[in-house]
């Protein structure tokens, strides 16, 4: 039982009637009425722009979250685009920052415009483009570049702006206290910092906005930084917002910014444990393709990346020569953390320089919503599994690093209650894998099977010649793997790897099957020909 007495559900109950009572039309007045304020445009901005993307969006395309939609001149807003993440960055306003340089006072008044065209379709509260997350984002965008859009602006239009961007900021103090889920909260806090730093109305309360919201992100975050969604897409998306405000909050100097700015740091270094050599963060739990240049903007903000082999918030890292393995123990979220987790247990990437060998699919498309529970089962990563199901949930993951051998032990509990370790270490400088998978007992008789999983990367070939138990693997760059396994039946099949810019990337995977008994052991190595 929690605060005084409402359980989990109940609480969340409650405190979704509270912000659906707040927001009624008869009561948003109370808070839409304390709006005046004014704000001078004075985050900074770190992330690339691009000028190509500000003519791009004047002919009326507008591509965004690697989708292109064409609006033959008309407002964006206007269209009903059946894609959310296209959407969202388009709510967000987190294209803004490619007018950040223009000098053009044509392109000023475009992007003033698409901001005064928001506003007038959308200053009506509206439950979606008004989410606490959207809404933090927009008002920081906002705020990051004022000055472009107070630029010309006449006084009626600067009003107009100015004042919707105090509504904005009082629903985020009035909602993000009654907010359910602990991640709208965050980025509420996220926001409200924001104002608070550009806030020219009145005193700044800046002190107190960095310890709410570095108290918040402390219950938000592992011992080693990582977001208890252990999402690394999200991870990214906080960390965007979060640097840039380090960058403003230390200009106050106080115990407390300090706080804030190693949070922030152990952040950093959480995500660049989680980013493979190919530049990509590893794809689990909802994590897929990220934006490449907002990360490497985000990696630059950062302190220097320690290369490594750990454990991290359920994750196991090896580092060896120019191979790296990220492998996911199933460590479940906490409560309220795990709406994108996925059943990862045992399974693994693996990358080598410049080239991802092994991974996992991805999290379904966000315009196919149907196709998310498929993606999150244990059969679309890189891992055993008990008849094709899931490992059992809730378990404690167990896993053991020796970082000398470059050596990594995971166990979990499968389908039928067999419990399963898979040991992984690297040699010769990274350019062989050696995995053993194995049986450790069994729950019950009946007849079951057991199937290792290897998806291969975008581009991996699979080579064959006659029944011989070795299948060689051509990389994109022309290097040769060989695989070899025993203990199992081979046989290699269609798979897909999810790309946002891309789409699906059609793939293979190769599959390795035998019955399931106690004891029961598959051996499988990777290594490159010299």
């Amino acid at each position: 039982m929690v605060n005084g007495g409402f359980t989990g559900a109940g609480r969340k109950l409650a405190l979704g009637l509270a912000d659906g009572l707040v927001t009624m039309p008869l009561l948003r007045w109370t808070w839409r009425g304390q709006g005046e304020a004014a704000f001078a445009g004075d985050l900074p901005d770190f992330r690339p722009a691009d000028r190509e993307a500000v003519r791009e969006m004047m002919s009326g395309r507008y591509l965004l979250a690697s989708k292109l939609v064409e609006t033959g001149g008309a407002s964006p807003f206007g269209f009903d685009v059946d894609n959310p993440d296209w959407w969202n960055n388009l709510q967000s306003f987190s294209w803004l920052r490619h007018f950040r340089d223009v000098r053009d006072p044509g392109e000023k008044l475009f992007a003033r415009t698409l901001v005064l065209d928001w506003i007038g379709r959308e200053s009506q509260f509206e439950k979606d483009s008004w989410a606490l997350p959207l809404t933090a984002q927009r008002v920081l965008n906002w705020l990051r570049h004022l000055t472009l859009l107070m630029d010309g602006a006449t006084p009626d239009q600067a009003k107009t702006i100015q004042r919707n961007l105090g509504t904005q900021v009082q629903s985020l103090k009035v909602r993000g206290p009654l907010a359910a889920d602990p991640v709208d909260s965050l980025f509420a806090a996220i926001g409200l910092l924001g104002a608070e730093l550009c806030n020219v109305a009145d005193v700044p309360d800046v002190e107190n906005a960095v310890s709410r919201l570095d108290a918040i992100l402390a219950r938000q975050l592992d011992n080693d930084g990582l977001h208890l969604s252990r999402n690394a897409k999200l991870h990214l998306t906080l960390l965007t917002e979060l640097a840039s405000l380090k960058r403003a909050v230390g200009r106050h100097g106080s115990p407390v910014a300090a706080e804030l700015g190693n949070r922030v740091d152990r952040m950093h270094e959480a995500l660049d444990a989680l980013t493979m050599t190919t530049g990509e963060p590893a794809y689990f739990n909802g994590c897929g393709q990220v934006p490449h240049d907002i990360l490497v903007a985000v990696q630059a903000n950062g302190p220097t990346p320690t290369r490594r082999s750990r454990l991290i918030g359920g994750y196991g890292i090896i580092r060896a020569g120019e191979s790296m393995i990220i492998a996911d123990s199933g460590l479940a979220p906490p409560p309220g953390f795990g709406g994108e987790a996925h059943a990862g247990a045992l399974a693994f990437e693996f990358a080598h320089g410049s080239e991802l060998i092994l991974g996992s699919c991805g999290p379904a498309p966000s315009d196919m919503p149907d196709s998310q529970a498929l993606f999150r089962q244990g059969i679309a990563h890189s891992a055993p599994t008990i008849d094709d199901e899931d490992s059992v949930a809730g378990d404690p993951a167990s896993m053991t690093l020796d970082t000398h051998e470059h050596m990594l032990a995971m166990t979990a509990t499968g389908h039928g209650g067999m419990v399963i370790e898979r040991r992984m270490t690297l040699l010769s400088e990274g350019t062989t894998l050696v995995g053993q998978d194995r049986i450790v007992s069994g729950a019950d008789n009946l007849h079951h099977q057991l199937a290792v999983r290897f998806h291969l990367g975008p581009g991996v070939m699979v080579r064959r010649i006659g029944n011989e138990g070795i299948a060689r693997l051509v990389l994109p760059n022309g290097m040769i793997w060989s695989f070899l396994w025993e203990g199992a039946e081979f046989h290699d099949e269609e798979s897909v790897r999810q790309s946002a810019y891309l789409g699906f990337h059609r793939t293979r995977q190769l599959v390795l099957e035998a019955d399931a008994t106690p004891g029961r052991e598959i051996a499988w190595i990777f290594t490159l020909e010299q």
